[in-house]
């Protein structure tokens, strides 16, 4: 069947702010269209630039008639083909040095409405650089539901985003000040494990604002093929205590540390002491990292799992 162009009525920018859309794109043509028609409804002006690792489906074709439809609104790049951290990391730092507001976008979510609408209104104030992130209906692949994913217990923090994530990288949307932070960070950056992550790192490091909305933004799609995928069941959070456990975490605490450490003078003060905590996790003795453990105060989210870091912190394997 073919497509209707949209009304152009409906191409007219809306009020408010515009928001530019980072997405990562690699073999995304099943669900590719879906989420393309989600963006295009959003409530506010949208701007869409889509890093390409090197599709070989019938995805940048779907891409190119978008485009095609959204004339002016769309721009395709060429990505770095280093996976989905370093296609989001290069397009951050291609972004203007003023970039405005900045979301970033999965390639087969299906996005709320109002979404975009949301983020402003609660990004609308923010005093220094902000990210807001949400709350998002876990959907299989035909969005038939499954849940929500969790809430958090306990605040975010610096502590915290070093020894766990708690921002969904398909609801995050950054305030002109933190998308120019991000910006200037993503330049040099390597070895990063997750760049939702990262952010979360970067945003609590320089003292920046963490808003969790409890409200769902997006119906989150898992197919088998996700990057990441939901880990709110009690079978994938079990497996992820259990990797800690056998110190497979490791690896990315030690890429999280060099990552924190480029950016160190980027830091408060008091996040520079709570880094070296960090560092001293790997400690040559208990004791040692145990008393690195509680100096820094870190936690994640839960009681299991914030026993399990003990243990792990105290095995060396943080």
């Amino acid at each position: 069947m073919r497509r209707c162009l949209p009304d152009p009525a409906l191409q007219a920018p809306p009020p408010g702010p515009p928001v530019t859309v980072l997405m990562a794109l690699y073999q995304g043509e099943r669900f590719l269209r879906e989420q393309l028609d989600s963006i295009a409804a959003q409530r506010v002006e949208w701007r869409l630039v889509v890093g390409d690792d090197g599709s070989t489906d019938g995805g940048p074709q779907i891409l190119t008639a978008f485009a095609g439809e959204w004339g002016g609104r769309v721009t395709v790049r060429k990505g770095p083909g280093k996976g989905a951290a370093g296609n989001f990391l290069a397009l951050l730092a291609e972004l203007p040095a003023e970039p405005g507001f900045v979301a970033l976008a999965d390639q087969d979510d299906v996005w709320h409405s109002d979404k975009l609408a949301r983020a402003l209104r609660a990004l609308d104030g923010a005093d220094g650089p902000a990210l807001y992130c949400s709350r998002v209906e876990i959907r299989d692949e035909a969005l038939r539901p499954l849940g929500l994913s969790r809430l958090p217990v306990s605040p975010p923090s610096f502590r915290h985003a070093l020894v766990q994530n708690l921002v969904p990288g398909n609801t995050a949307v950054l305030n002109p000040m933190g998308a120019a932070l991000a910006r200037r960070a993503a330049i040099g950056a390597a070895g990063v494990v997750m760049h939702d992550w990262w952010l979360y790192q970067l945003v609590t490091g320089v003292g920046g604002r963490i808003i969790h909305d409890p409200a769902p933004s997006l119906m989150y799609r898992q197919h088998g093929r996700n990057v990441v995928g939901a880990n709110d069941g009690p079978v994938a959070r079990l497996a992820s205590l259990t990797r800690m456990l056998r110190g497979l975490h490791r690896d990315w605490s030690h890429a999280n540390l060099r990552e924190m450490q480029r950016l160190r003078d980027w830091l408060t003060p008091e996040n520079r002491c709570v880094l070296d905590r960090f560092a001293a996790l790997n400690g040559p003795s208990p004791l040692c990292r145990l008393q690195a453990m509680r100096r820094g105060g870190f936690y994640r989210q839960g009681r299991l799992s914030q026993a399990t870091l003990w243990v792990a912190a105290a095995l060396g394997r943080v």
